[in-house]
């Protein structure tokens, strides 16, 4: 890649809006559903399926389940995405209170 369209991917990179959010994680195979919260929601998805493919996802439950079933039996999705007003500590307190209120509704276990 040349130097300047390399500069300037890095330069979207860093300007691209950053949203958090809490999402969910579906097994069609056994119905269970895993809950989480993430502070930029464009590259938990990712993040998530790749330490899955390789084992290492720190969750044993969601681990030992996409082991059984494979990456075919799991959804992603993003169920709320929070103000973007909110930054720091207030983002966090915020976060948990709505991970534990989709955690209720979704009857799901939270990671």
């Amino acid at each position: 890649m040349p130097k300047e369209a390399r500069k300037a991917a890095v330069n979207a990179y860093k300007e691209r809006t950053v949203e958090a959010g809490i999402y969910a994680i579906r097994c069609a195979a056994t119905g269970e559903t895993w809950v989480g919260g993430a502070p930029d929601l464009s590259t938990i998805g990712n993040r998530l399926w790749f330490t899955l493919r390789l084992g290492t996802n720190p969750h044993r439950a969601l681990q030992d389940a996409w082991n059984r079933h494979g990456a075919e039996a799991f959804a992603f999705e993003i169920v709320e995405r929070l103000d973007e007003e909110a930054s720091g500590y207030v983002r966090d307190r915020v976060m948990r209170e709505h991970l534990t209120r989709w955690a209720e509704r979704l009857r799901a276990t939270r990671i």
